[in-house]
């Protein structure tokens, strides 16, 4: 049985809100949807990890947690609903005016995607870009699967992959950027992209509006 009493933390849980939403920490009200949870779980396990604040509202309010089986919402999410499955970790901290607060941790995930069985039977990957889930685009999930069944040796190269590392090494490069640079089809080149990340050479960079190609060292650099 989980310690729902909550320890001490008026003052860090006031630190962790006073960041807001970003990359790697959301806010959840309450929870009711184990799915949408699942989606959460999702993106964060995908991307570098993060933490949910569950009895906090959208606008840093701490309402605190109104029904102790939240926590069990969210363990049926991480469970039942994402696949691999993940672990999560749960404190609570009692925070003003004995308001509890559950923080709940996601770690980056071992193996990539991780995704979420939709309630039509398809799976979706979900990734956490600022203060958003989003979904993973084809080619981003695509080259998690084959990153996660290679070695990451480097082998030879061709002239059209090595053409891409030169154009990432200048910076973030758009995929049809480089289909023009190499006159490669659009097939050819997410098969180079797919290559290159397995290798651990190319990472994908979110700038607003959409992903860009980005050289690995850059990505581990931000």
């Amino acid at each position: 049985m989980k310690d729902l009493k909550g320890i001490k933390g008026k003052f860090y849980i006031a630190s962790l809100i006073e960041e807001g939403e970003h990359e790697h920490q959301d806010f959840k009200f309450a929870i009711s949807d184990a799915r949408k949870i699942a989606r959460s779980i999702s993106a964060f396990a995908n991307n570098d990890g993060g933490r949910l604040l569950v009895g906090v509202k959208d606008n840093g309010v701490i309402a605190g947690v109104r029904n102790e089986e939240d926590i069990y919402v969210v363990e049926q999410a991480a469970e039942m609903y994402c696949r691999p499955s993940q672990k999560i970790r749960v404190t609570a901290f009692k925070t003003e005016a004995d308001k509890v607060v559950f923080r709940i941790e996601i770690d980056r995930a071992e193996r990539r995607p991780v995704v979420v069985l939709e309630a039509n039977g398809v799976s979706h990957a979900y990734y956490r870009v600022k203060d958003e889930n989003i979904l993973a685009p084809d080619l981003l999930v695509r080259a998690w699967m084959a990153a996660a069944e290679s070695d990451g040796c480097v082998i030879s190269l061709s002239d059209a992959e090595r053409c891409l590392l030169g154009m990432m090494e200048q910076g973030p490069t758009a995929l049809e950027d480089f289909m023009l640079s190499a006159h490669v089809s659009r097939a050819t080149a997410e098969d180079m992209v797919i290559r290159l990340h397995s290798m651990n050479l190319l990472d994908f960079h979110y700038d607003g509006k959409g992903f860009r190609l980005s050289s690995a060292n850059d990505a581990m650099q931000e």
